[in-house]
C-alpha cells in the first residue's frame, strides 16, 4: 500500500501535534504517523477512550486546554478529508526518493498481524521526542525497578501505582511530579533521592527568573511534597537494589561532588517498587540514517542540528521537539510550530502566523531552550557514577553484558566507543538496541558522557512476514545491507 500527502509528521505528542495543526491551517494535507494508540504522545498520555471517565488522570497533566484545542482541530482535518491520522502505525524506515521522502510504517492495529506500508510526501518532519536515559547499578534489572517515565505512564495511562513502597532516584525536575502523583494515589514514597545540588541553579539563575511559570510549577510540586512528608534528599543517590524475585530494598548514598558515594553514608531502605531517571536521550533513529548533522547539548546527548526554522541539514526534512534537544512539552509545541511554518514556507504556501504572532513564537523558543540549558547544566549526570558498579553488575539486560566485559574490552582491546564495544561484547545488540544501556556504555568506553546512536536500517523491530508484504526492496541493495537487516 502507498499513500501520498504534502508533508508526513512522524510522532503524534506535543510538536508533532502542533506542527500537523500548523500545516493543516496552511492549506496542506498531512499525514500523521504514531505508534500508540492515541494523540498526545508520552505527555499528554490517557487512559483508554472508554475508561477516561472511571479512571480520573487529570491531576496529571499541565495544559491541557492546549491539547484539546489540537486535538479538535486534527478532529475537524480528519473530518474533512485532509489529515491522514495513523494511529498503532510504527516507522521503521525513512528513506529519500527523488521527489522527497518514503516513510516505511508497519500497521499493527490488528497485532499479531502486521501489514506494510509506505507514506510518501515531498516533506518530512520528524518529532518522535525522547525516551527515559538510565545509568545501570547494582541490581537494577530486578522486577520492580523501573524508569521514572515507566511509573509516569503507568498513573497516565491506566491510573496504576507500581508499588505500595516507592524510592524515586536520579536527577532532574522530573523526579517532583512522579512522587506528587504517586503520593495522591495513596503511594507511600519514602524517598527521593536527588544527585544534584539546588545551589547548582545560583550559576545559572536568569533562565529561571525569566521563565516565572517554571518556577511556580516548582513550588507547586514542592508544596505537595510537603503535604504528603516526602523527602527530598539532594547530592544523594540509589547506588544498588537488592531482591530476589523481585526489589525488596535499595541502598542509598551520599556523594561527592563528583558523584563517588561517601563512606559510611550507605543505608538500606525497604521498598517493593523503585523510579530512576537520569533524564532523557533523544529518538534519533529515523534521523541519523537520513544522513542529518548531529550537535551536541549540554546534556551530553547528540541532538539534531536545525535552523532557526527547525530545517536539518537534509533538504525537505525538519524536526521539532526532544530530538532537537530535551526540554519540555511547551518548547516541543513552539518548535513544532516553527517548523510547520517552514515547511508552509518552502511549499509555496501563505503563512498561518501573522509576523509578530511568529517573532513571539521565535522569542518563547528562545527562552524555553536557554531554560533547558540551564536545567542540564544544573542537573548533570555525575562524572563518576561508574564507581558505583562492580564488574558483575548487568550493563546491557538484552544480552546480558556486564561492566566487567565492558571494561575488559576498553582495557585489553583497546575499544574506543560504544560501537566497537558492541562488536566485542554484543553490549545494545539485543531486542532495545542500545537504547537502554548505549549512553552508560559510551560512558564506560570512553570516560564521557556524549553520546551519540549507531546508524540503524530498522527503527523498530519488524517482523519477516511484513517486509514480504512489500511491493519492493529498494533500499536493501547489498549484502552489507541485508546483514544489518537481519541483525
Amino acid at each position: 500500500m502507498s499513500e501520498s500527502a504534502d508533508l508526513v509528521v512522524v510522532g503524534a505528542g506535543p510538536a508533532g501535534m502542533s506542527a500537523a495543526a500548523t500545516a493543516l491551517a496552511g492549506g496542506l494535507r498531512v499525514a500523521l504517523v504514531d505508534s500508540g494508540t492515541a494523540v498526545g504522545g508520552q505527555f499528554w498520555r490517557h487512559p483508554p477512550e472508554h475508561a477516561r471517565q472511571s479512571i480520573p488522570t487529570e491531576d496529571l497533566h499541565h495544559a491541557l486546554p492546549e491539547y484539546r484545542a489540537l486535538c479538535h482541530a486534527l478532529s475537524a482535518a480528519r473530518a474533512a478529508g485532509r489529515l491522514d491520522l495513523r494511529l498503532a502505525h510504527h516507522v521503521w524506515s525513512a528513506v529519500r526518493e527523488d521527489d522527497g521522502f518514503a516513510v516505511h510504517v508497519v500497521d499493527r492495529r490488528q497485532a499479531p498481524r502486521e501489514i506494510a506500508l509506505a507514506l510518501r510526501a515531498p516533506k518530512l518532519l520528524v518529532a518522535t521526542g525522547a525516551y527515559d536515559r538510565q545509568l545501570p547499578f547494582p541490581g537494577w534489572d530486578l522486577p520492580g525497578v523501573l524508569t521514572i517515565g515507566g511509573l509516569q505512564a503507568l498513573l497516565k495511562g491506566g491510573g496504576v501505582a507500581a508499588g505500595n513502597r516507592v524510592a524515586l532516584g536520579g536527577t532532574g525536575p522530573f523526579l517532583l511530579p512522579v512522587a506528587a502523583g504517586l503520593a495522591a494515589r495513596g503511594v507511600e514514597v519514602v524517598t527521593v533521592c536527588e544527585a544534584a545540588h539546588p545551589a547548582a541553579w545560583l550559576r545559572h539563575p536568569g533562565p529561571l527568573l525569566r521563565n516565572p511559570r517554571k518556577w511556580a510549577e516548582g513550588a507547586g510540586y514542592a508544596a505537595a511534597l510537603a503535604r504528603h512528608r516526602i523527602r527530598v534528599r539532594p547530592r544523594t543517590a540509589i547506588v544498588g537494589a537488592q531482591g530476589h524475585d523481585r526489589v525488596t530494598s535499595v541502598r542509598i548514598a551520599s556523594l561527592t561532588s563528583d558523584g563517588r558515594p561517601r563512606p559510611g553514608t550507605e543505608r538500606h531502605v525497604a521498598v517493593d517498587a523503585v523510579g530512576v531517571g537520569w533524564g532523557f536521550a533523544p529518538q534519533l533513529d529515523l534521523l541519523v540514517p537520513l544522513g542529518c548533522a548531529l550537535t551536541d547539548s549540554a546534556d551530553g546527548n547528540a541532538v539534531v542540528a536545525v535552523d532557526r526554522g527547525q530545517r536539518t541539514t537534509v533538504a525537505g526534512l525538519y524536526a521539532a521537539g526532544e530530538t532537537c534537544g530535551v526540554g519540555g512539552a511547551a518548547l516541543a509545541v513552539g518548535e513544532g510550530r516553527l517548523a510547520a511554518e517552514s515547511v508552509l514556507a518552502d511549499s509555496g504556501a501563505a503563512p498561518v502566523l501573522r509576523r509578530r504572532q511568529l517573532a513571539a513564537v521565535r522569542s518563547a523558543v528562545t527562552g524555553q531552550r536557554a531554560f533547558a540549558r540551564a536545567l542540564a547544566l544544573a542537573h548533570p549526570i555525575p562524572a563518576a557514577w561508574s564507581s558505583w558498579l562492580t564488574d558483575e553488575t548487568v550493563v546491557c539486560r538484552c544480552e546480558e553484558v556486564t561492566a566487567g566485559a565492558v571494561r575488559t574490552a576498553r582495557a585489553e582491546d583497546g575499544a574506543p566507543d560504544h560501537r566497537q564495544i558492541k562488536q566485542l561484547t554484543r553490549a545494545g545488540m539485543g531486542w532495545c538496541q542500545g537504547r537502554m544501556c548505549g549512553p552508560a556504555v559510551q560512558c564506560l568506553a570512553a570516560q564521557q558522557r556524549s553520546y551519540e546512536p549507531a546508524e540503524r536500517l530498522v527503527a523498530t523491530p519488524v517482523t519477516l512476514g511484513a517486509l514480504a508484504g512489500l511491493d519492493e526492496l529498494d533500499d536493501i541493495d547489498d549484502l552489507d545491507d541485508l546483514d544489518d537487516l537481519k541483525e
